[in-house]
């Protein structure tokens, strides 16, 4: 029981450096949709696809490569002084190479020279300091790897919150002040750029002391082994890049001009109510992964990572359905203006399909720890071939809707394959009966709810505690041992 009582405790304070900066982000969406136009806020969402892609390149499996060789390899000091100078010389590399060729950086993904100078620095910034919070990680400090992300989006939101709220009153109150020469009108894209920048810019000052002391000592042989290991990482990640975020782009370009980047924005407002299951998963992913890599020896540890799934499920059924019930008063502290809830009927199927992707995070511990992430790569290839046939099939006629159904196919098609094959190379003995039905039972209720139901609290709630209930008839024995232990 204290196996899981201490991946619980690091899952609690990952997800704190995870739930937090999110919560704060809450404030950012009504923020964006309220101050800025529909078409301005798809094009900021597309701009942040665009990173996010990019990140993934820039990071090119060296984190998970990380992990792995810091818990295999004797000389840990070589891991991390090997991985630094990859990731700094590379970094400087592009950075070098971006600024060259922005301009036609620019016209290729159509995006202003401006915004793509900005987003270049961003990139830079962010990869800087990937082994700094890995190594944060492996050395099981979650207390200030959570300091150091909190403290990065507390910064963005208050410059957030002073560029595009503040400073337009002090330019307009006080037109000659020094502050208000930094207003410039009509920016409002910008300010959150840079906004971004000025964050991660001192995210890198923190860590500096790693770049300092490190020795710069560089294993090649080394390098190739991780490069080896992590580049299947990496095809993945873009694979996962272009299901989570290239729907944005395929929108801006499958649809008509004059419509295309409202469009997106009203989408990507909606999808920002699956944020719940995202902070939800990705909390759980950030704790997940060393404890994988840490316990693979144990005697036990194919049936540890059963009883974890399991109850990821649980909790994951839980929420699904406790979020779809109550969406649409979510909508109303998160996207005030009702102009963007045209795209609400997505919500249940993002969420859905997050909580996908979550299971499948648990049904690929088999493909890391057998040294095969080959096999990821070709999963994720596989989610995201379906995910751009979908969107170029079914956006011209459903739009937003069609990028909808391409995720959540994208994502049950990569879970169930995951299952598959690793039943077949490395069999774990999950409670396929138990966890089939919570996953049923809280698909079955969340649809029946919301597209036939859906704002009657009258019959959702009812349904969520009958849920409820239904984990706990199952469930009984090792709640009640919980509470005795806490007792």
């Amino acid at each position: 029981m204290s196996l899981y009582k201490n991946l619980f405790k690091q899952t609690a304070i990952y997800g704190l450096a995870t739930v937090v900066p999110r919560m704060f982000s809450f404030f950012l969406v009504p923020l964006y949709t309220e101050l800025l136009p529909k078409a301005e806020y798809g094009q900021v969402n597309i701009i942040f696809a665009y990173l996010i892609f990019f990140n993934v390149i820039l990071a090119y499996g060296m984190e998970t490569s990380f992990f792995r060789f810091y818990n295999t390899e004797d000389d840990k000091k070589t891991v991390v002084e090997t991985s630094t100078v990859s990731i700094f010389w590379t970094s400087i590399l592009f950075l070098v190479l971006a600024l060259l060729f922005r301009t036609s950086i620019s016209g290729f993904i159509d995006v202003d020279v401006q915004y793509v100078t900005y987003v270049i620095w961003i990139l830079v910034l962010d990869a800087l300091v990937i082994i700094p919070f890995s190594k944060l990680r492996a050395r099981q400090r979650p207390m200030f790897y959570a300091a150091v992300k909190i403290g990065n989006v507390a910064v963005n939101l208050g410059l957030n919150l002073f560029f595009l709220i503040y400073l337009p009153k002090i330019a307009q109150q006080n037109p000659d002040s020094f502050i208000s020469s930094l207003y410039f009108e009509d920016f409002q894209v910008g300010y959150i750029f840079v906004s971004n920048i000025v964050a991660s810019l001192l995210t890198l000052l923190v860590f500096l002391p790693n770049y300092l002391h490190v020795h710069w000592h560089f294993d090649f042989k080394l390098w190739k082994k991780m490069l080896r290991y992590g580049f299947p990482i990496m095809i993945a990640g873009i694979a996962f890049a272009i299901n989570d975020q290239f729907d944005k782009i395929l929108l801006k370009y499958l649809l008509p001009p004059d419509i295309a980047e409202a469009e997106v924005g009203i989408y990507s407002a909606c999808y920002k109510l699956g944020l719940f299951m995202v902070l939800f998963r990705t909390a759980y992913t950030l704790g997940i992964e060393p404890f994988f890599f840490s316990h693979a020896s144990n005697e036990n540890a194919k049936q540890t990572y059963a009883t974890i799934t399991k109850y990821f499920v649980i909790f994951g059924s839980l929420m699904t359905l406790a979020v779809i019930v109550f969406a649409d008063i979510l909508k109303l502290v998160m996207i005030r203006d009702s102009s963007f809830w045209d795209a609400m009927g997505v919500v249940p199927l993002i969420i859905l399909a997050n909580f996908f992707l979550g299971i499948y995070t648990n049904l690929s511990v088999w493909y890391k720890l057998t040294n095969q992430t080959h096999i990821g790569a070709y999963i994720s290839i596989i989610g995201a071939i379906i995910t751009l046939v979908l969107n170029y099939l079914l956006i011209p006629s459903f739009s937003y809707y069609g990028s909808a159904i391409a995720t959540i196919a994208a994502y049950g098609s990569m879970m169930f394959i995951s299952y598959i094959w690793g039943n077949k190379y490395y069999p774990i003995p999950y409670d396929k009966k138990a966890i089939g039905a919570y996953l049923v039972i809280s698909i079955l209720f969340s649809f029946i709810y919301f597209y036939g139901y859906r704002e009657n609290y009258w019959i959702g709630i009812p349904m969520l505690i009958a849920f409820m209930y239904f984990i706990y008839y199952n469930e009984k024995e090792t709640i009640l041992k919980i509470i005795k232990r806490k007792a």
